[in-house]
């Protein structure tokens, strides 16, 4: 096997993106190139973007200019790829735009992504892509879809020869790019969903579910990397098994990862509200392996904000939800995203949400103002409130929940936790620490820290710690006992 030379991936975005990495890296690894960590030791950066809102975009564009900077220093890269969401999103566009970038690639090109990086570190041209709406390359209806030939990333067969997985059947498509405990998963791409302020559809495509056997073997996979916890990632998780013929096919699933695997922690990310099953609620809540974890996505609170969004429920529904969680599972963590100022929101349908979220206790929320994405419905629509009044609301809502969650997080003062260790540290006191998340607590949502002195604890090991006291959302615990 020929090598091409070094090459470094960044990633930015969300846990799909971190996914999508690892694949390239896999197909890179398999072409001949040796992955690196540091872009500055590379011959060759790819950047994988995110596109969704104008915030990633600007950090999107910044990595790629911050990678371009390196191209001048000794030893530094000399070839630039932008790929991703972004990417995808933009094509032609963005490469005219962004010279820094010696090449823009989109989806189709991660099949054979190890030889046409090579061609264009050679100095071959690239031609990037002239974007389209990815939904009309698969067939309307679901059941259609496996059969279709489109690209899809994080779907398909890999490289011939697949080195870093052998044995596995099926092979699989990944290559770890960190040495991190936790590591998502992706149960499928794309969303079947018109919601009115989304542009994600557009470039990611239809809703496309993977095979349960290819989920099930990737997480044995990340076992024996060294992964503990996993997470379930996708569009819309609650549609998963749709295109296969079983709408319930989730519920099958978690304790088939269960069974099959010996993954100590699976993490279900981003749940449809309208869309969540009582069994589905009851499989989260009772199979041991599964996460006391409800990642749903209710956006707002009013019905009438929400049907102007082409979502569904409302306040009175949104609570039901959330009290049959708790009723399940007490000790459950719930976390969701709203946005605030959404086109012709008045101050009634503000209240409803306000109420909601105050009635609905949740311990974890993201508070986005709204602003017009390309290509959306929502950037039609007439009653824009003007941006000093969204800020306004945002601030209003971002106190508001900043006080929710610290009581939620208050509230669990005395309560036993299992914490996933993602890092030794040393307190103010110079103290061995670890820190981690408990079963409640998502990525990125908050921490727990536990006391552990001298005790025989590493990075992955999970340590059960009772909770004494609360940082804002964040946890101080002190250790019961460890296990691995």
């Amino acid at each position: 096997m020929s090598d091409n030379g070094k090459v470094a991936v960044v990633t930015l975005g969300c846990a799909r993106n971190e996914v999508d990495s690892e694949e390239m890296a896999a197909r890179l690894a398999a072409g001949g190139w040796e992955l690196v960590d540091d872009p500055a030791t590379a011959d060759a950066v790819l950047v994988n973007t995110c596109g969704f809102v104008e915030v990633a975009k600007k950090d999107s564009i910044d990595a790629i200019l911050a990678a371009a900077d390196l191209k001048s220093e000794k030893g530094g890269p000399h070839t630039v790829v932008a790929v991703g969401c972004l990417a995808e999103r933009y094509g032609k566009e963005l490469a005219e735009s962004l010279p820094e970038a010696d090449a823009v690639l989109g989806f189709d090109d991660y099949p054979d992504i190890g030889e046409t990086l090579r061609r264009i570190v050679a100095g071959e041209p690239h031609v990037p892509h002239a974007p389209s709406d990815r939904r009309q390359l698969l067939p309307i209806s679901p059941v259609d879809r496996p059969s279709a030939s489109s690209t899809v990333p994080g779907h398909g067969p890999g490289p011939d020869t697949d080195e870093h997985a052998p044995g596995w059947q099926p092979p699989v498509l990944r290559r770890r790019l960190d040495g991190s405990p936790v590591a998502p998963v992706k149960l499928a791409s794309g969303c079947d969903r018109r919601c009115s302020f989304c542009a994600i559809p557009s470039f990611r495509g239809s809703f496309v579910s993977r095979p349960p056997l290819d989920i099930v073997t990737e997480i044995a996979w990340l076992v024996d990397q060294g992964v503990r916890e996993v997470v379930l990632v996708s569009e819309n998780s609650t549609s998963y098994g749709k295109d296969l013929g079983d709408l319930r096919l989730l519920e099958a699933l978690l304790p088939r990862i269960a069974a099959d695997t010996t993954i100590e922690r699976v993490r279900v990310a981003y749940l449809q509200p309208a869309e969540v099953r009582p069994d589905l609620l009851r499989a989260i809540a009772t199979v041991p392996a599964v996460a006391p974890y409800y990642d749903l996505s209710f956006q707002h609170a009013s019905p009438t904000v929400l049907r102007r969004m082409r979502r569904f429920g409302g306040r009175a529904e949104f609570l039901d939800l959330v009290e049959r969680i708790r009723q399940l599972d007490p000790a459950a963590g719930i976390r969701s995203n709203v946005i605030v100022g959404f086109p012709g929101e008045t101050p009634e349908e503000f209240a409803d949400l306000l109420a909601f979220l105050e009635e609905a206790q949740l311990d974890a929320v993201g508070v986005f103002g709204y602003s017009d994405e390309d290509g959306t419905e929502a950037a039609t629509l007439p009653g824009k409130l003007d941006d000093d009044l969204i800020r306004e609301r945002v601030e209003q809502v971002s106190a508001l929940v900043d006080e929710v969650m610290a009581q939620r997080a208050e509230d669990r003062i005395g309560e036993r936790v299992r914490v996933l260790v993602e890092a030794i540290e040393a307190d103010d006191d110079g103290e061995r620490v670890a820190v981690g998340r408990a079963g409640h607590q998502g990525p990125d949502d908050a921490a727990t820290t536990v006391q552990i002195g001298d005790a025989p604890v590493a990075v992955g090991d999970f340590i059960d710690a009772i909770v004494i006291d609360a940082v804002g959302v964040d946890l101080l615990a002190d250790l019961v006992e460890t296990g691995v």
